[in-house]
């Protein structure tokens, strides 16, 4: 979009005194002018752009030309922290809401959103579901409600995840003046939905160029290292020189490492585990490398992400979270030691490299032994059809209004939680149940003053009001607890005045508050005649998104044995094949040869294993009944019940990790 489509060159001028003087840049980034001109001008507005393509800035720029609060939802606190320091290191205020605030520091942040002088906040997604919070920012007009990772409203995307679909209705019930929704990864039929649900008119979806011509990207087959070495390893600076039809991780890994310029480094794995043992064998070696994963503590996280971005040597082994909002533009290598889950997650992880624009590698070991832990994150969150009916009878049993812990119907039927969520959305949006503001069904308080001089500075209603409040909660040790439901029928008051009085008390200081057991509000808009019926068709939806994840898997594979340039393979799947070779991929720099995966092994299952594990289903006849969670049990995949009765500690689990999860199914079934 030009000027003249958008105003006279004044406008133009004035966008680049604010790029220049608040944000240190001459020149916008490709799509940037044209998505802050459609924001400016009202219009809510859709941007694709690569990693490192400046999404940020679409809207916080407009945070500070708009007149109310820029919203921005993201899935993670490291991005939060990261913009919001970049943004304070420029004189820029912006806070965040997260876990990780202090009591003191939430209330401080709310008053600054409620006076106004707050121009840009940063919340996850989970926010939502804490009424405080979206009571509280109902009252504040939202100038522009921006929404990172969109992708993940799609079920067509490569992360659904239910909690964007209330973010988009969200958006409408708090009449926010525009909306922005920002990915990075989005195929023609996620963006149409993006565009759908956040009502963004198609005109107004801009998608900048995926191809980056700074890295060169490699995809090379390796077998397992059991092949080489006993011990499955090949110590770096080992000098062992391999055949070449051997190919081993380790051996291809290792010598990438010693051969090349030191620099900047992500190496990506699938599990924890491996993050901490390839790490400890690369500083063993002399490589200033540290793992990262979800199973640190938070502070851990954030100390090797402040070592990497300081560091011009880093070398951090990493599961997929790592790197999301880091701004850290010189990595100059990208590794997956282990495949991605998508071409989705690899166009997003490679895109870390090379933001400065200077040659960067990205090299995929793709390995057909890692498919069974990679296959088993999806089979493992496809419920049986048993558990799906369970819970399908148990919702329809309520009454017309109802409430639920999601946690507690994970635990009782045996669904993941996430998996419940998205049950419940699909209902949702079959038409069968209106999903209300969420809850706690209690709230805890600490009284920081005595009761009289708290209710001293209140006139006679209000006081009597709040005597009357504290009367109904029970004491412990040094927690009050309050069932805020029970409170309000008994003093006939509103709930959302008992909520609104204890955060007032909580932001003065009066008492510290905590609240728990989150409960989710349901109406029962259609009660189905068949709830069989009902179950079979959210199963087949189940099964269903089960084949998408697998189906994700089987293009990465495709990528690495495609005949053709690959740069143009993984662009075409975002809809932007190149018009001609990269020349810097596997394909063009291996002489336009492709690379062949080798057979996929098939191991024979010990009939004494299935013999052991139908006499522990005869232990637990309902929860292991169905093939498909006893299957789970033998490939090592967890389940809330397995978690509850610790079956993840019986001899059994995971004793077939080793043999496709489709494989153990069919001989289960057939047990």
């Amino acid at each position: 979009m030009n000027a003249s489509e958008n105003g006279d060159g004044s406008e133009r001028r004035e966008l680049l005194r604010v790029l220049s003087e608040r944000f240190g840049f001459k020149e916008f980034k490709p799509g940037q002018e044209d998505a802050i001109r459609r924001l400016l001008a009202g219009r809510s507005t859709a941007v694709v752009f690569p990693t490192g393509g400046g999404k940020s800035l679409c809207y916080q720029m407009p945070a500070l030309l708009l007149p109310g609060l820029t919203l921005v939802v993201s899935p993670l606190i490291a991005l939060m922290k990261d913009q919001i320091d970049a943004l304070a290191a420029r004189g820029i205020a912006a806070r965040r809401l997260d876990s990780t605030l202090s009591l003191d520091d939430y209330r401080a942040v709310m008053d600054e959103v409620r006076s106004g002088r707050l121009r840009l906040l940063y919340v996850a997604p989970e926010r939502f579901v804490n009424e405080r919070f979206c009571e509280a920012i109902q009252r504040v007009r939202i100038s522009l409600f921006a929404v990172d990772e969109a992708h993940c409203i799609s079920e067509w995307g490569h992360n659904f995840r239910p909690d964007y679909l209330r973010l988009a209705q969200f958006a409408h019930s708090c009449r926010a003046d525009r909306v922005l929704a920002l990915t990075a990864t989005a195929t023609p039929q996620v963006l149409d939905d993006m565009c759908r649900f956040f009502d963004i008119e198609p005109q107004c979806a801009i998608r900048t160029g995926f191809y980056r011509p700074n890295l060169t990207m490699l995809a090379t087959p390796v077998t397992d290292d059991g092949r080489v070495s006993e011990n499955g390893t090949v110590p770096l600076g080992s000098g062992v020189d391999l055949p070449t039809e051997a190919r081993s991780r380790d051996a291809l890994f290792f010598e990438a490492m010693r051969s090349r310029e030191p620099g900047p480094t992500i190496v990506y794995v699938t599990l924890q585990r491996t993050a901490e043992t390839l790490a400890e064998r690369l500083a063993a070696a002399g490589v200033p490398a540290r793992p990262y994963h979800a199973g640190m503590e938070d502070a851990q996280r954030e100390e090797v992400q402040n070592w990497f971005i300081g560091s011009d040597r880093a070398v951090v082994v990493a599961t997929i979270a790592f790197g999301m909002g880091i701004d850290k533009r010189n990595v100059r290598y990208v590794y997956h030691y282990n495949p991605p889950k998508s071409l989705e997650n690899y166009a997003q992880e490679i895109g870390r490299a090379g933001r400065d624009d200077r040659p960067s590698v990205c090299e995929m070991f793709f390995c057909v032994e890692d498919l069974n832990v990679l296959e088993n994150f999806a089979y493992g969150d496809t419920p049986s059809l048993e558990a799906v009916e369970g819970l399908v009878r148990a919702i329809f049993a309520n009454s017309a209004d109802f409430d639920a812990s999601e946690y507690e119907l994970s635990s009782t039927h045996d669904i993941r939680f996430t998996v419940v969520r998205t049950l419940l959305t699909y209902l949702e949006l079959a038409g069968h149940l209106q999903r209300g503001t969420p809850f706690y069904a209690t709230y805890q308080f600490k009284p920081l003053r005595t009761s009289a001089e708290i209710l001293t500075r209140f006139d006679a209603e209000r006081g009597k009001f709040l005597a009357d409040l504290f009367r109904q909660a029970t004491r412990a040790k040094t927690w009050f607890h309050l069932d805020i439901d029970r409170a309000s029928r008994t003093l006939g008051q509103p709930r959302d005045r008992l909520v609104r009085a204890l955060d007032y008390l909580a932001e003065q200081g009066d008492l510290e508050l905590r609240a728990a057991g989150v409960r989710h509000r349901f109406k029962v808009l259609d009660r189905p005649a068949d709830l069989k019926a009902v179950a079979c068709s959210l199963y087949e939806k189940a099964l269903a998104r089960e084949r998408r994840e697998i189906a994700r898997l089987g293009q990465v594979a495709a990528l690495v044995e495609h005949d053709g340039c690959q740069v143009s393979a993984l662009g075409a799947h975002f809809g932007e094949p190149l018009p001609q070779p990269c020349g810097h991929c596997s394909w063009c720099l291996g002489g336009n040869r492709p690379a062949r995966l080798p057979p996929r092994p098939r191991p024979e299952i010990d009939p004494a294993v299935l013999s052991q594990a139908l006499s522990l289903r005869r232990e637990h006849p309902t929860e292991l009944g169905p093939a498909r969670s006893l299957a789970r049990l033998l490939c090592g995949v967890s389940s809330p019940y397995q978690i509850r009765v610790k079956l993840q500690k019986h001899s059994l689990f995971g004793t077939l990790s080793h043999v496709p999860f489709p494989v153990v199914l069919e001989r289960v079934e057939k047990a």
